[in-house]
């Protein structure tokens, strides 16, 4: 009877994927946009941060890395407090009245990218070949011709890093939960109601729809979610194959 639940949910989830459903569409998309962008805009910050502090020497340094460090192993539902905190109506910065949208959520998902891309951007840098860096000033390179040839150097090493924290918000689930609300509105269409996702994704639909007893629609969003987080890792074990290869070479 067991076996004969799952399969028939698997087959269901797997017509309703096929149909293009909209509700399962909404929440897929929204997923992708807000963790897409988070990603986009922490790799933007992170990648010349961390070439700055590479190759940069300031009082405090250390300090600033022991709290990057400890910023890659945040808990999600903290930093979506924090973030509900500050832009809480009542709170120092709720007259931007950005809560239980996607601009929350893209902050949030943020603050939990930055810290990995630097931390593991800031380690790959500095495992770049000393040779590397002295074959550039060797060749009358400024320390910017250097910084550019260390990059190169390590371009494998920081895709790895941005695919990490790509894996982090794809699969978090607290902080969304926290600033975004898990919202979803009904839609009167020429099909007949549907509902569409306004901040509800794929990490906070699944929990959701289990204790409403639409396991159906749960395992469809399990497997997107899952089709995603697996190429995300296979993309990062092909990237540190070739990081291998070329230090092989």
């Amino acid at each position: 009877m067991g076996v004969e639940y799952l399969t028939a949910g698997l087959e269901q989830a797997v017509s309703l994927l096929l149909s293009f459903d909209p509700y399962v569409m909404s929440v897929t998309k929204v997923q992708i946009l807000v963790s897409l962008t988070a990603v986009a805009l922490a790799a933007m910050t992170a990648v010349p941060l961390a070439v700055l502090l590479v190759f940069k020497d300031f009082p405090g340094k250390r300090m600033l890395l022991g709290f990057i460090n400890a910023g890659m192993g945040l808990p999600p539902v903290v930093v979506g407090l924090v973030v509900f905190i500050f832009f809480y109506r009542l709170g120092p910065l709720g007259f931007m009245e950005i809560l239980y949208t996607k601009k929350a959520m893209i902050l949030a998902q943020y603050l939990l990218a930055t810290p990995i891309i630097l931390g593991v951007s800031i380690a790959v840098i500095k495992g770049v070949p000393e040779s590397i860096k002295e074959l550039a000033f060797t060749l009358g390179g400024t320390r910017r011709d250097v910084a550019v040839a260390v990059l190169r150097e390590a371009r494998y090493g920081i895709v790895t890093a941005i695919l990490g924290g790509a894996g982090r918000v794809f699969a978090e689930v607290g902080a969304i939960l926290t600033v975004g609300g898990n919202i979803a509105y009904a839609l009167e269409t020429p099909q007949g109601i549907v509902q569409i996702s306004k901040t509800r994704t794929l990490s906070t639909a699944i929990p959701i729809e289990t204790s409403q007893g639409d396991v159906t629609a749960a395992i469809s969003f399990g497997l997107i979610l899952l089709g995603i987080t697996l190429s995300l890792n296979l993309a990062v074990s092909y990237l540190q194959g070739r990081v291998e290869k070329e230090r092989d070479q």
